[in-house]
């Protein structure tokens, strides 16, 4: 796989995979834990996670000025690097649930996400501009694209281990508290602290018939529910808070691989220097202002489009995860450890990394036989591609949502009744390999674009600008948390069709100026 690749490459490759081996680890169950930690709703919790998911990618704009303007590309990995090690231990501290006090302790949880997000800004775009100017050398220019599908492919092996590691750290937290997992659990005994014996008869009811199956193994007791959910709450959520403490350790690895191979990686602020240094007339000067000029445009008309995207795409740690916990039978997924079991929606999360490391070298065969036989496709026309495959997905989900109940509707159901409605996991598995084909036309390849097209001198700005992108994209992730509390499930996923496919419109009327561009 790394034959004729850059030997810079399987550290760079490494060291990200360490980083978003703890990320993933923490992005796994960041929602649930806001929901279940705070008491929060769908519609709350979504405000939060889209600040933060979109800050991670805004401050990457920020880290990429840094470096760009400092030229110390590596130290400022490094410090970005320790710096989401510190965000990860501030999250990590176990705190009672219920919280003495919502707005301090939430507070406290918003500023360790803060720093997370600032350290993944100082890190994610200056490790891609590394691994950019790696493809620089002509002897490795045409291995560009099949170079980021790799890194790429690096990032979701740590991205497949890392659901599995979240969720068996929790669910053994539970077991060794004499608990069993039920996603379900949380909102009612948030919701029976908040109103006693207010709590609707039938809410109430479902709450007796989840309690008891979650102290069956252990015969537990308690005086009455309120003293369960308390208790509940607590395990359940210090549970998630251990988890974090695992992530602090993929960083730990994710450093000392950076540091052991630091020298032997290339560094982007040689090339501008070599840039500045050169000897070129003033009509090459004014040449280079137009087609710098030309470049940053294009690249701009891509981020523009890869934003809809990103909206639909990152829907998989929020709005995707809570229709898995209300709509999926998580019963059929379950892996006993002894110590511990493999069981929740947060296990969806998995899928996705899966089929990025399996598929990866499907697809790069495939482009592959393309170039040999002289039907190459250009990588705005694999974007679009990629966007019309995110719309088929959200149709494939679509069809299968037709039939069920709104979050309204399925609060007023009994426990029986919302096991009678569940649906086959087999639905998430296929809108996952979907989304994930559609991801690989789009990310790595969009990463390996603005390599190619950003100015020399702009290597870092224009990938932090990228992800800045992203960050537009998921500033807006509440949007689908407000559909699923809001509308019929189906309509939900219709808007994110609508998004995806406009956007695959628009990225074909500009395929032939962006190819001219990247020339």
């Amino acid at each position: 796989m790394f034959k004729n690749q850059p030997r810079g490459l399987l550290a760079a490759a490494l060291a990200n995979m360490g980083e978003r081996f703890g990320f993933y680890i923490m992005m796994a169950i960041l929602s649930l834990f806001i929901s279940a930690k705070f008491g929060l709703d769908v519609t709350s919790t979504g405000y939060i996670y889209s600040a933060f998911y979109a800050s991670i990618y805004l401050l990457a704009l920020v880290g990429g000025i840094i470096a760009d303007r400092t030229k110390k590309y590596k130290q400022t990995i490094l410090w970005g690097i320790i710096l989401m090690a510190v965000g990860y231990l501030i999250i990590a501290v176990p705190t009672p649930t219920p919280v003495p006090s919502k707005i301090l302790y939430l507070t406290l949880t918003c500023f360790g996400l803060l720093v997370i997000a600032f350290g993944n800004g100082l890190f994610k775009g200056n490790l891609q501009a590394l691994v950019g100017q790696m493809y620089d050398d002509p002897n490795y220019a045409s291995k560009r694209e099949s170079g980021f599908q790799i890194f790429y492919m690096f990032i979701n092996i740590g991205g497949f281990f890392a659901p599995f590691i979240a969720i068996g750290v929790r669910n053994w937290w539970l077991l060794h508290n004499g608990f069993t997992y039920n996603a379900k659990l949380p909102e009612l005994c948030h919701e029976i602290i908040e109103k006693g014996s207010a709590m609707a008869g039938d809410r109430l009811a479902t709450l007796q018939t989840y309690a008891n199956e979650a102290v069956a193994v252990s015969g537990r007791t308690f005086a009455d529910l309120t003293a369960f959910a308390n208790d509940y709450l607590d395990v359940f959520n210090r549970g998630f808070q251990y988890a974090f403490m695992a992530a602090i350790v993929m960083m730990l690895v994710s450093l000392v691989i950076f540091v052991v191979n630091k020298k032997g990686l290339p560094d982007p602020s040689k090339k501008a220097v070599a840039a500045k240094e050169s000897n070129v007339s003033a009509e090459e000067v004014k040449m280079d202002a137009q087609e710098i000029r030309q470049r940053v445009l294009a690249l701009f008309a891509v981020f523009g489009v890869v934003i809809f995207f990103w909206l639909s795409f990152h829907q998989n740690g929020y709005s995707l995860t809570f229709f898995a916990r209300d709509y999926v039978n998580l019963d059929v997924i379950y892996i006993n450890l002894g110590f511990t079991e493999i069981k929740g929606a947060e296990i969806f999360q998995s899928v996705n990394p899966f089929f990025v490391v399996t598929l990866t070298p499907l697809i790069m065969w495939f482009f592959g036989w393309l170039k040999k036989k002289g039907r190459t496709i250009s990588t705005p026309m694999k974007i679009a591609i990629g966007m019309g495959i995110a719309a088929a997905a959200y149709v494939f989900l679509m069809l299968f949502s037709l039939a069920l109940p709104s979050k309204d509707a399925l609060a007023g159901m009994s426990a029986d009744e919302v096991s009678n409605m569940l649906v086959t996991p087999w639905i998430m598995v296929g809108l996952y390999f979907i989304l994930t084909v559609a991801e690989l036309f789009i990310s790595p390849l969009g990463l390996a674009f603005v390599s190619k097209v950003a100015p020399p001198h702009m290597q870092g700005v224009m990938q932090g600008a990228w992800l800045a992108a992203t960050a537009v994209g998921n500033s807006l992730l509440f949007i689908g948390g407000v559909l699923y509390m809001n509308v019929p499930i189906w309509a939900t996923w219709l808007v994110f069709v609508g998004a995806c496919g406009l956007s695959m419109i628009v990225m074909l009327s500009m395929v032939r100026w962006l190819e001219r561009v990247a020339k």
